[in-house]
């Protein structure tokens, strides 16, 4: 028995394993918690295509697990956690230093929610165009799952480690704000926008330069602004592939 083919797939299983977590957490009211399964999960979504290239040993059942793992972790768990922001900002008063709970439901409460599973449902279109769609073996044509998990699971560490930037959570706990933020990242994953690779094929800097630049921003960013740059982050990683697209694409 070849105990290498399994060790990618059993990293993948941890992946899905985390977004169980997430989802378990998440529906305890630890919203917290769940970002933090999301970010083990992010890891092991990373070393499980790395080991498998490295042991050499990929399948076509990997590939479809990997899918299957992101769609629960990357796919149901950001939409839990909007479901539960929209939730909140429906029922709850903010009052400066943190969010009082009041338990008073009504029919909106009830059903606008529910909007947060749109992101769900793109994610799962967003995976099965990445699986059948030959254009993205290389870099990625709309925006990945994980990097949208990682903006809407910012969203309660926000509320919980930078509650004193209030402007920011005055904007995130509006409702049409968060609506909005739904719609907007739901069509982001479906665009038809190339966005350039983060995988290294050499470390040389004449090849890799736009990808260096991003990281060191992106280092810059995260280290100033903590949890609200990692939108940031991704928007940056959006706008310098439309960039790269437009000016920089037969130069880089």
């Amino acid at each position: 028995m070849n105990i290498r083919k399994h060790i990618p797939n059993t990293i993948t299983l941890g992946n899905l394993f985390c977004g169980c977590l997430a989802i378990v957490s998440a529906f305890k009211g630890n919203l917290d918690w769940t970002a933090y399964f999301v970010g083990m999960a992010l890891i092991l979504d990373f070393f499980d295509g790395f080991t498998a290239r490295m042991l050499k040993v990929s399948s076509a059942i990997g590939k479809d697990l990997d899918s299957l793992a992101d769609m629960v972790t990357f796919g149901v768990v950001p939409g839990v956690v909007m479901y539960h922001v929209i939730y909140n900002s429906i029922n709850n008063d903010y009052s400066g230093e943190y969010i009082q709970y009041k338990l008073y439901p009504s029919p909106v409460s009830d059903i606008i929610p529910y909007l947060g599973f749109i992101i769900t449902i793109f994610s799962c279109i967003r995976l099965a165009k990445f699986n059948n769609d030959t254009r993205q073996s290389d870099s990625f044509i709309g925006l990945p799952t994980p990097a949208n998990a990682m903006v809407i699971c910012s969203i309660p560490l926000i509320f919980h480690f930078q509650v004193h930037l209030h402007s920011v959570i005055s904007l995130l706990i509006n409702l049409p704000a968060l609506i909005l933020i739904t719609l907007l990242m739901s069509y982001l994953l479906v665009a038809e926008i190339p966005l350039f690779a983060l995988k290294f094929k050499s470390f040389g800097w004449k090849e890799n330069k736009l990808v260096y630049l991003f990281l060191v921003a992106s280092l810059a960013i995260l280290l100033s602004l903590k949890f609200i740059g990692i939108a940031l982050v991704i928007f940056l990683y959006i706008l310098l592939s439309i960039v790269n697209n437009i000016f920089l694409k037969n130069k880089v």
